[in-house]
């Protein structure tokens, strides 16, 4: 009992203490939520139960004890209450009557206060209702405006229009069907801006198609000024280096320069390209449009390199050359101009697909051509075309090179030109000097071509000492020398004269020195006509300087480089030697003619009893010939000239008299027929110093003569008639007398000299003693000449 009692005591007090501590939390305000989950977790929820119960009941309990405490106060205090709740009830009914009358007095005021708040809200609704009216209004009108910069072709700025109602008002409308509308009608209108603006694109690219030929031509016509204006002050310059070539005073030069802004002068409007460029750019889709413009564009000009098939080229070159400058041109303004549409490698390219076209279309054309002027019309617009385009920057020279490669193509259609020309023109000549009747003539004839031999003007009519086929010749020859410098300058080499002289050459040696040539050796000139054409020949000499310093003047060379003597034509050389060939042809014409005259053998009487003391007839005829032969060859040909001619023709009759002593025809002679030949060549000899001292020779070939020419026959005559012929054998004698005689020909003469008593000299030993000792002297020397021999 008693461990009993201690445990339910020790259960008391420990119980006491735990409504202590649960007592002292409720007190302090504190959470009983940890105590409460704690005696769950405990599963001892009874005892924790059993304590609140413990604490209410001791919580009751002072309640209790506290009333006691002060219930007289309670007592006091519900009196007061209740006092005041009478106060309050006589206070409720005056609040009611109040109220009753001010519900009385206020409905009205409500009811203009519901339709004052109701006007409020209307009005409200109605400044909403106009500020979205407003907003729509104000889109609308940009709509409008924008509709009505489309049916104006104002794209740019309807697009300006549309991009504004996007940004700034598209999602602020406050009408959802209107906004929808919009958003819906945005593209569309954009698409229609595209397709228009395309569309005047398209158009933008025929038109500018259309005109690039009169953009080309107007741009290769400026080119054509320049060149011509610098030429002009080149030639300027020229004649002002020449002035002062015989003056040592100062000169100057004027340079006269005329700018031209080409951009200016060149019409073509880019300004819908810009126009759609920029419109593109503003729809976002600039790369397409640069595409698209490309792709175009190489298409024009892949038709516009396709040269025509049904017209001949020189007829449509021009057109083809324009039509590329013009586009190129354009082209190089759209890349410097429009902003990125075009970039230099694009550009470069298609250069580089017109370049190799129109230099394979150009290699193939001049390969067809057969006339050089149609050559040289293409070369020079496609020189023009060339200076042009090289303003422009684009790189030209594979153009220049395709002119290059075709120079010698283009000469020798020169060459055949100028050979037909000069065939012609020898065919056509009448062989007689030229005669001119007044200044002009001479001017045009003679003092363009350096022609003349005095330096003042000659009386007229003027009998020049050529024919017309010189001044003929000299101006196909300038033509050709006008011809070659037109092809070569603006070319591949700044410095061409030296391919200049090279064909100048060519034409004078391998074209008119053959005709001329061929013109010899026809067989179907007389003597005057070989005589004229070595006249000609000599004059043509001394115009081969003058087509040299034509050449250098038109090549811009200086004058003074051309004088020097290594700096002449090769020609000259080459026709000096035709020239020697005209004179051999020319003597051998002579010496037909000569042997006409001279047929001794069947006019002369070998075995004559009588000597002809007036000489033989044809004699007096070969005379004649021979003075109508220098005369006319003195008035004609130069005097070196003059004096091969005379002495060709007298050493020819000289070896023709010492032939028909050779002659088989002439079996033997006597003394007689050899005086009378002596009487024959005195009269020659007297003729020879006779026009010798006439013709002026005598002045310039003071050791030499005409007379020398008849020396071989003037030496036989002389040994046949000679009073001791056996001297031929000294030999001091026979080199001061008889050099130029041979032994054996001697001999075969002195076997056919004999005075026999058949009578060659029976009747001259009857008659004179001093002819037998001659006969003698005669036979000694045959003797000898036999052991010679």
């Amino acid at each position: 009992m008693d461990a009993k009692q201690r445990r339910r005591a020790a259960t008391e007090n420990g119980d006491a203490g735990e409504d202590l501590v649960l007592a002292t939390l409720i007190g302090n305000g504190d959470d009983l939520g940890p105590l409460v989950r704690h005696a769950l977790e405990m599963g001892r929820p009874e005892g924790l139960l059993h304590q609140l119960k413990t604490v209410v009941k001791k919580k009751e309990v002072e309640i209790e004890e506290l009333c006691k405490t002060h219930y007289e106060e309670f007592i006091l205090a519900v009196d007061e209450l209740r006092g005041v709740l009478v106060d309050a009830e006589e206070l409720k009914g005056e609040l009611s009557s109040d109220n009753f009358k001010l519900q009385e007095v206020g409905s009205a005021l409500l009811i203009k206060l519901e339709e004052l708040l109701e006007s409020f809200s209307i009005k409200k609704n109605v400044t909403e209702a106009i500020k979205m009216s407003k907003r729509c209004v104000l889109v609308l009108d940009l709509c409008a405006k924008c509709n009505n910069h489309i049916s104006e072709s104002q794209f740019y700025s309807a697009l300006k229009t549309v991009d504004l109602i996007e940004k700034n008002y598209l999602q602020t409308i406050p009408v959802k069907a209107l906004r929808t509308v919009i958003e819906k009608r945005i593209p569309v209108i954009k698409l229609h801006i595209e397709k228009k603006v395309c569309s005047q694109f398209n158009e933008w690219l025929a038109h500018i198609r259309s005109s690039a030929k009169n953009i080309g031509q107007t741009a290769i016509g400026h080119a054509a000024s320049a060149r011509q204006r610098d030429e002009e002050m080149l030639e300027r310059q020229r004649k002002a280096e020449e002035r002062s070539v015989f003056s040592l005073g100062d000169f100057a030069y004027m340079l006269d320069v005329e700018e031209i802004d080409e951009d200016s002068v060149l019409n073509f409007d880019l300004t819908p390209l810009y126009r759609a460029y920029h419109i593109h750019t503003c729809l976002g889709v600039q790369e397409q449009f640069r595409e698209y413009y490309y792709k175009n564009r190489v298409l024009q000009l892949s038709s516009d390199l396709q040269i025509s098939t049904t017209q001949p080229f020189v007829e449509t070159y021009q057109t083809f050359l324009a039509q590329i400058a013009g586009y190129f041109i354009v082209e190089d303004c759209v890349l410097r101009t429009a902003g990125g549409l075009l970039s230099a490698d694009q550009v470069e390219t298609m250069w580089e697909i017109a370049i190799a076209k129109m230099t394979s279309v150009l290699d193939e054309q001049f390969s067809y051509m057969d006339s050089a002027t149609h050559h040289l019309l293409v070369k020079d617009y496609v020189t023009l075309l060339g200076s042009t385009l090289r303003q422009y920057g684009y790189e030209v020279g594979p153009l220049v090179e395709v002119l290059d490669r075709c120079r010698n193509k283009y000469h020798e259609l020169l060459l055949e030109e100028c050979r037909l020309q000069i065939v012609n023109i020898l065919a056509n000549d009448t062989y007689e000097q030229m005669v001119m009747k007044k200044d002009t003539d001479y001017e045009n004839n003679v003092l363009a071509y350096n022609l003349q031999n005095l330096d003042i003007m000659p009386a007229f009519p003027y009998i020049a000492p050529f024919s017309s086929m010189v001044p003929d010749v000299c101006r196909t020859v300038r033509s050709f020398i006008k011809g070659s410098v037109d092809y070569l300058s603006h070319g591949v080499h700044s410095n061409f004269y030296d391919v200049v002289k090279k064909y100048v050459d060519k034409l004078l040696i391998d074209v008119l020195n053959e005709a001329i040539l061929n013109t010899i050796s026809s067989g179907t000139i007389g003597v005057s006509q070989a005589m004229q054409i070595t006249a000609n020949i000599s004059v043509l000499e001394r115009a081969c300087d003058f087509f040299l310093r034509h050449a250098a003047q038109l090549c811009g060379i200086p004058a003074r480089t051309v004088e020097r003597p290594q700096a002449s034509l090769t020609a000259k050389v080459v026709l000096k030697t035709s020239r020697d060939e005209a004179y051999i042809s020319l003597l051998n014409l002579v010496n037909t003619k000569l042997n006409e005259f001279m047929t001794l053998t069947e006019s002369i009487n070998w075995t004559s009893e009588e000597i002809a003391q007036n000489g033989n007839e044809n004699m007096n005829e070969v005379i004649i010939y021979l003075d109508t032969l220098i005369s006319t060859a003195q008035q004609i040909l130069p005097m070196d000239a003059l004096f091969k001619v005379g002495s060709g023709a007298l050493e020819h009759i000289s070896n023709s008299i010492v032939a028909v002593f050779l002659s088989d025809n002439v079996k033997r002679f006597n003394a007689n027929a050899v005086m009378g030949i002596n009487n024959d060549l005195k009269m020659l000899e007297s003729f020879a110093d006779e026009r010798f001292h006439t013709t002026g020779l005598s002045e310039i070939y003071k050791e030499g003569s005409f007379r020398g020419c008849l020396i071989e026959a003037r030496q036989l005559i002389n040994l046949l008639l000679s009073s001791q012929p056996e001297n031929f054998m000294n030999p001091v004698i026979r080199q001061k007398n008889y050099n130029t005689l041979d032994y054996k020909m001697v001999a075969n003469i002195c076997d056919k000299f004999k005075d026999s008593s058949d009578g060659i000299f029976g009747s001259l030993s009857n008659r004179n003693t001093k002819q037998s000792a001659r006969k003698k002297s005669m036979d000694t020397l045959k003797k000898r000449l036999k052991d010679f021999n």
